[in-house]
């Protein structure tokens, strides 16, 4: 029986929190039958039987046990216990040792839904957030909450946020958890905005990563050949590079030799939007050279909205069926059935990818390709000796 509430407690526990009271008598009483044993298995094992019986008369737990008579054809009459009925989630949570856990998440529901009743219908999800909490980490979550409804558009960093015990790992940690609680209190739709558009901080600068691969353009900017900055300064760079390659794997930006006029970004992923601020770009012949799977070909065709000039190095379907050995397999597939800002044969590639032309979620990483034949195709782009 402890083995089947357990279960049940498990499965249902988010339902049980959900529940308005007039909703209770659907799941209330709930009725489950003991499985009491036929005249044949206490003919066969009355040993068993008798102590089955004596179990259940010494148990001092909470529910109703319903006991019931019937007259056996050679054993006479038996007094068995038939079912046992849980008048509600707590006798449930009692019988399986979560009676402080349930509490806990009950009272905390019941405070957040008082103050702020729009979340009634989504904290049912953050049970283990109720339940488990250490209760300074409740109440930070409480004024958070408070604070950043209360305050929309601050653009403060988070560790300018006036609150004590909070700070950018705690933060970091919760930023989910508050983004969706706060935008269901806005009436906002979580999914299409991140934390930091949900909240109003302001952004940490994410940083983009470059290798100036060209004596000359070093020079520019004081010797510097590997660097890393926000997109916004590096905008300002006084230099026109003839040649950029985009290359999704650091490893491979790293190396890159140097190559007369060239540039390599390094490790973007679909952060390419921030290829759009870089007026630099505009005049140079740029490359881009991710994994054949359907994600990188998703960086490329988002790529190139921002840099209609930019053709894929690499991400071929020859190069993919020339390396068949080298193939590992793609997790997660993007999505969308087609991407746009595509060529066809990316196009073809993309779709022979999504539907399993060579095989399952096949994928082929870029570090895989063997650096050599890489390299003399890098260098027959950048010298013109194709």
């Amino acid at each position: 029986m402890r083995a089947l509430l357990q279960r049940r407690f498990k499965a249902q526990q988010k339902n049980w929190l959900a529940e308005e009271p007039a909703d209770a008598g659907s799941v209330w009483p709930m009725s489950i039958a003991l499985g009491r044993p036929t005249e044949k298995e206490g003919l066969e094992n009355p040993e068993r039987v008798r102590g089955w019986i004596r179990a259940w008369q010494d148990w001092r737990g909470v529910g109703q046990l319903l006991w019931i008579e019937r007259r056996w054809r050679v054993l006479g009459n038996q007094r068995l216990p038939e079912r046992l009925v849980l008048d509600n989630p707590q006798e449930v949570a009692t019988w399986v040792d979560e009676s402080e856990r349930w509490q806990r998440a009950r009272c905390r529901h019941v405070v957040m839904t008082e103050r702020w009743p729009q979340l009634g219908s989504v904290l049912p999800r953050y049970f283990s957030v109720l339940a488990d909490y250490a209760e300074g980490d409740f109440r930070r979550l409480l004024s958070m909450l408070a604070w950043l409804i209360d305050h929309p558009e601050t653009q403060l960093y988070p560790r300018q946020i006036p609150l004590a015990g909070i700070d950018s790992k705690w933060l970091e940690a919760r930023g989910s958890l508050l983004g969706n609680l706060l935008a269901v209190v806005r009436q906002q739709a979580s999914e299409e905005s991140d934390f930091f558009t949900l909240t109003g901080l302001r952004r940490p600068p994410r940083l983009l990563r470059l290798r100036l691969l060209d004596p000359e353009l070093r020079r520019r900017v004081g010797g510097l050949e590997d660097i890393s900055a926000p997109a916004k300064q590096l905008a300002q760079l006084n230099f026109a590079p003839q040649t950029v390659f985009i290359v999704e794997n650091l490893q491979t930006g790293l190396a890159f030799s140097d190559l007369p006029g060239a540039v390599v970004i390094m490790g973007l992923g679909y952060g390419v939007d921030d290829l759009g601020g870089l007026p630099w770009l505009e005049g140079a012949a740029c490359f881009y050279w991710g994994d054949i799977d359907t994600h990188g070909l998703a960086i490329l065709g988002r790529a190139r909205r921002y840099l209609p000039q930019l053709q894929s190095l690499l991400m071929d379907r020859q190069t993919l069926l020339r390396n068949r050995d080298l193939w590992v397999k793609e997790e997660r597939p993007h999505a969308a059935p087609e991407i746009s800002c595509l060529t066809l044969p990316e196009q073809s590639l993309y779709r022979g990818l999504k539907n399993h032309e060579w095989g399952q979620n096949v994928r082929l990483e870029q570090e895989r390709i063997a650096w050599d034949s890489a390299w003399d195709k890098i260098y027959a782009l950048t010298v013109g000796e194709e």
